[in-house]
């Protein structure tokens, strides 16, 4: 994409100046951001969605000072009437399940895909809301439908209220308020404050981005570097790799402690498989490509060879130097393969054209995962026209 070319979604920014002025820096209001932004969802869409297993939903509901929380699944009986006030009902990861929840998400990919979370919509009733809150992680909070009246200010102060089934500030003291229509949107950074509460019935829809907690993030890369090196060990071990040895060691008058030897040769065998920096470049590639909990797939018939495919909206698939990652499986792709694969997680289709050019390896596995719902047949668009 052009990096500095306006966007009517960034409110006539370029991408590159937003980035610059706004990222990860201070809130901004965008009005008309976006003309019908979700077609086809609604409350009846969301009502629906809220009550299906495979969907994560939550029921937030408000009377006077008294808060209650409620997971889903949530049967449509069981939801307060619409003219109720002061109750949400919130439905994550709709991207996942809404073509044009998913259409949404990709006009955001001027932010690397590694950082894409999920949409989460939320109708609420009038007066209905989440509380005052703070995130630890960017958002964009796109109107919907209705108006919702946002106070923003900085969390300076994060001690939550225990009185309430929600993570709530305390003492939340905004600086900023804005009413929003459909249609406009409010940028958040991470560490502001902030409280939606809807004026009528609307809907909100929330594009959040991935922001992994650094020791979160360290043991999943670990359990990921150990499963490698124990299919690696025993590899080893067949081949007479090094063990431990203690030639010429002197009888021992506290035979409970541990050898310093024995602890040396632990810490070089751990420093050596940490130093293997293209094993830990293939876990936090799989990592960040895992799709989100509860994904499924629906397996697709084969194509024939030369058929154009797209990637199902579900799928994540990044790359880096040496391999592409798809839904947390790790590929090594070279040359021509490599530049195609890369081309896919771009663009997320490929022509007939293109599909046709991929190497017999290439073509099986791109088969492959078109049998297990990974990518889905795509109808063929001019070359270079604009993905929706």
């Amino acid at each position: 994409m052009d990096a500095d070319r306006p966007m009517t979604l960034l409110g006539g920014l370029s991408a590159a100046a937003f980035m610059r002025r706004y990222w990860q820096k201070k809130p901004h209001v965008i009005r008309a951001a976006c003309a019908d932004p979700l077609p086809g969802i609604d409350r009846e869409r969301l009502f629906a969605l809220a009550a299906q297993d495979t969907v994560e939903s939550r029921l937030v509901h408000r009377t006077g000072r008294r808060w209650s929380l409620r997971h889903g699944p949530i049967a449509r009986g069981d939801l307060p009437a619409p003219e109720a006030p002061g109750w949400t009902l919130l439905v994550q990861g709709v991207d996942l399940h809404v073509d044009a929840a998913h259409r949404l998400l990709r006009r955001f990919r001027f932010i690397a895909d590694a950082r894409l979370d999920d949409v989460m919509c939320s109708w609420a009733a009038d007066r209905g809301g989440v509380g005052p809150h703070v995130d630890s992680y960017d958002v964009f909070l796109l109107q919907v439908a209705g108006r919702r009246r946002w106070r923003v200010g900085r969390a300076s102060d994060t001690r939550l209220r225990a009185d309430v089934p929600l993570r709530m500030l305390a003492g939340f003291a905004p600086s900023h308020e804005w009413l929003l229509g459909p249609g406009d949107m409010l940028y958040l950074p991470p560490g502001w404050g902030h409280d939606g509460v809807a004026v009528g019935e609307c809907i909100t829809a929330s594009i959040g981005f991935r922001a992994p907690a650094a020791r979160e993030l360290a043991v999943d890369l670990l359990e990921r570097l150990a499963d490698a090196a124990r299919d690696d060990a025993a590899d080893e071990a067949r081949a007479g790799g090094p063990r431990y040895r203690d030639a010429g060691t002197q009888p021992v008058d506290r035979p409970a402690r541990i050898p310093a030897p024995l602890r040396r040769f632990a810490d070089a065998a751990l420093d050596r498989l940490l130093a293997d920096r293209e094993l830990r470049a293939r876990a936090l590639g799989e990592a960040l490509s895992e799709p989100k909990s509860g994904t499924s797939f629906a397996p697709r018939g084969r194509r024939g060879r030369g058929a154009a495919i797209a990637l199902d909206r579900r799928t994540r698939m990044l790359y880096d130097d040496r391999f592409v990652f798809v839904n947390g499986e790790a590929y090594r792709a070279g040359g021509r393969d490599a530049v195609l694969m890369r081309r896919l997680a771009d663009e997320r289709r490929l022509d007939a054209k293109s599909v046709a050019q991929a190497s017999a390896a290439a073509a099986a596995l791109l088969a492959e995962w078109l049998g297990a719902g990974w990518c889905v047949p795509d109808r063929d668009r001019p070359a270079g026209e604009e993905m929706p």
